[in-house]
């Protein structure tokens, strides 16, 4: 049993433009989810939740286990919900279309939301950035928010003043302009550092990378300033986990790990195939969490993931699959049909069972208000 909880599933709608343009298409084409039968039961007995952006819907989704044992899906509205990053339980980033956002989550220990949600996100800083086309995020050692600036192609910070401060640009990229020049996209942080990113292309000429979809993808090492992997099919989601850098290789639909970058001869492991355009990964014990998206096919026609798709007599799909890391079988899925096709990235929400979040585009969020204890003495 799947329960949703979200403005364009349940009844209160506010006038904002994001429910206005979401009806139409849920009615044209209503969104369909289906899911193996262990998953909630997986999330629950893990005690985890799962952070899901799609850019293309502005859905922002929490999973978790319902009370009853099924899977509860809570949905919001972000335009362009992008990069998602989890610092701690408490705090959630998310990139969206001209903003990057830090929600809070409100509640204590013992404390609920209408009878059911042990967690609730509320945006608490909001960064207005323009339009960046902004990807991945993450969070620095000071506490700043990291993200990837694909319209200018660099990392950057935001800013207090102005719409963004860059802090790193690729060596082969000329100069700060706004020219999406390589797609970089994907970012692997450690400890608080940003350690690797990647990118479809080296290209320093605007929208050159899209002639290099195809075999043109790079692995770059932040810290060391250098390409170190090249050859790859739209990379993207780096993840340093449990000793491996894993990387997915959307254009032909592959989670692998990068081997041999201490001695200078990278090259990328394959582990698993799976039938859609990867983005987005995460990890838990050892289990990977990664998306799947349909290819759009006027931009990625031609793809190695074609050949694969057809080998496995296989249809694209949107969705997660959770890959056992022991065996490379799916373990569980969740699987979304209807008007939405692509996501973009995946966080694990550590310590959550049913949490949510809140966006602008219900009433909600100006009905919930809570405050400190009351300062002694001030």
């Amino acid at each position: 049993m799947i329960e949703r909880a979200s403005e364009t599933a349940g009844t209160e709608h506010s006038d904002g433009q994001e429910a206005d343009d979401a009806a139409p298409q849920q009615a044209e084409n209503p969104v369909k989810y289906s899911m193996s039968p262990g998953l909630s039961g997986f999330l629950g007995a893990n005690r985890i939740s799962l952070a899901i952006s799609s850019y293309q819907s502005g859905k922002f989704y929490l999973l978790g286990q319902n009370t009853d044992g099924g899977l509860l899906v809570d949905e919001r509205l972000f335009r362009k919900a992008m990069g998602i990053a989890v610092p701690d339980k408490d705090t959630l980033l998310l990139a969206t279309l001209f903003q990057i956002m830090r929600f809070k989550n409100v509640l204590g220990p013992d404390q609920q939301v209408n009878n059911l949600f042990d967690h609730c996100y509320v945006p608490r800083q909001i960064y207005v950035t323009g339009e960046l086309d902004a990807h991945d995020v993450g969070q620095l050692k000071d506490g700043r928010i990291v993200f990837v600036n694909t319209l200018f192609n660099c990392l950057a910070t935001p800013s207090d003043r102005h719409s963004f401060t860059p802090i790193w640009k690729p060596p082969f990229i000329s100069k700060i302009v706004k020219e999406d020049r390589c797609h970089l996209n994907g970012l692997a942080m450690e400890d608080g550092v940003p350690r690797y990113v990647t990118a479809v292309s080296k290209s320093d000429t605007i929208d050159g990378w899209r002639d290099r979809r195809f075999d043109g993808g790079i692995l770059i090492d932040v810290q060391k300033n250098e390409v170190v992997l090249e050859g790859l099919a739209m990379p993207h989601s780096p993840r340093l986990y449990d000793g491996k850098l894993w990387v997915l290789n959307s254009g032909t639909g592959e989670l692998g790990w990068v081997e041999g970058l201490e001695d200078g001869k990278a090259e990328f492991k394959p582990f698993v195939f799976c039938p859609g355009f990867v983005r987005g990964l995460a990890f838990h014990g050892n289990y990977a969490f990664v998306g799947l998206s349909k290819p759009r096919y006027e931009r990625f026609e031609g793809l190695a993931l074609d050949e694969r798709l057809r080998e496995a007599d296989s249809e694209p799909w949107c969705g997660v699959q959770v890959i056992d890391l022991k065996t490379g079988a799916c373990a569980h899925w969740f699987r979304i049909d209807g008007a939405i096709g692509e996501l973009y990235d995946l966080a694990i929400v550590p310590g959550v069972i049913r949490g949510m979040s809140l966006s602008f585009a219900t009433n909600e969020i100006m009905g919930l208000i809570t405050h400190d204890p009351l300062e002694e003495g001030a």
